[in-house]
């Protein structure tokens, strides 16, 4: 069935035109990711429309036009919600999307929240507080070392090396300094000092599965301990991505059963990437999930978690492609 398939998306080169700096639009998309996905599109026999951003979706949408299903890898600018604004709109016209619902979209930007509905579902998490006074950064109960992020960011913004707090008393002033730049709350967990994965998956509930797991080990060029937003940005010079295959190795069987799980009990849909890391006694732990992961055919980690797994960009596509076409009235 040939589809008439729309794009929505936010071009980071479109916002830097606009003004907005390189840290407010580390999450968006670059110009070849939009060429990439359409391609794709097209060589499995779809035709494309580039539709854009959120307003510029709105005002389509106002003027008329309609399509079968829309391929949506929008971010969003503002708000807890923002990468909910283009799911909603497209709810409104009954016109099915790919990636996960806007509860789902606004839930799992929030760290905080997202990790209480997995710490209540049973899947194992560190512990965490949500940090926005001095009050609550003494209430911490867990000892140091403390690792702390914005609540609601991703592609690794506002994590450096800066992150890993050793004493108490650094936390506060720690977390104001997160406040002041990024004007959300902080969220602190134990630094967990092992292992780290990201387990790619694809598909809905039931029929979701692991596509695979990658390790991500931190070269001598990197920023030390922790994935962060530099060493994403370089990460061809800055991290080693490994294959961690579960038939021989235990701990990465354990973190995809992890991920997988996470993926079920949030309701994410169609594809994304789950992160998890090992406390000191090697166990994989929960960290985040990202139901609207980077998708750009070399760059971002799901796609080189499908390269190293032999899975082609185009068939990666039609996986996402296939999993929402269930929702096609």
């Amino acid at each position: 069935m040939t589809l008439m398939v729309g794009l929505t998306y936010d071009l980071r080169s479109a916002y830097l035109a606009e003004g907005y700096s390189a840290d407010e639009t580390a999450e968006f998309d670059r110009d070849d990711t939009i060429a990439a996905i359409e391609t794709a599109l097209q060589a499995l026999g779809h035709r494309t429309q580039r539709i854009g951003h959120g307003r510029q979706l709105a005002a389509a949408l106002v003027a008329g036009q309609r399509w079968d299903l829309v391929f949506n890898i929008a971010e969003g600018m503002f708000g807890i919600g923002r990468e909910a604004q283009v799911p909603v709109l497209l709810d409104l016209y009954r016109i099915p999307y790919t990636f996960s619902d806007p509860l789902v979209m606004s839930l799992t930007l929030h760290k905080g929240m997202t990790k209480r509905v997995i710490r209540d579902a049973g899947v194992p998490t560190a512990d965490f507080i949500v940090v926005e006074t001095a009050a609550d950064a003494d209430a911490v109960a867990f000892p140091p070392p403390f690792f702390i992020k914005p609540v609601a960011e991703g592609t690794g913004k506002g994590i450096s090396a800066a992150s890993i707090i050793r004493q108490p008393a650094d936390l506060w002033p720690a977390c104001q300094r997160l406040l002041d730049s990024y004007r959300q709350p902080v969220l602190v967990e134990p630094y967990l000092p092992g292992r780290e994965f990201t387990t790619a998956i694809v598909g809905t509930g039931a029929a979701a599965r692991v596509l695979g797991t990658i390790e991500v080990q931190l070269l001598a060029t990197a920023e030390p301990g922790v994935y962060s937003y530099v060493n994403k940005e370089e990460c061809e010079s800055r991290v080693l991505y490994r294959l961690a295959e579960p038939e021989t190795d235990a701990t990465a069987a354990s973190a995809a059963a992890v991920a997988l799980a996470a993926w079920r009990v949030l309701g994410c849909r169609d594809a994304g990437r789950v992160d998890l890391r090992c406390d000191a006694a090697g166990r994989p732990l929960f960290m985040e999930v990202n139901p609207l992961a980077g998708i750009h055919p070399e760059h971002s980690d799901l796609p080189i978690i499908c390269n190293l797994s032999g899975i082609p960009y185009r068939d990666l596509i039609e996986q996402i492609l296939q999993s929402a076409a269930e929702r096609l009235r």
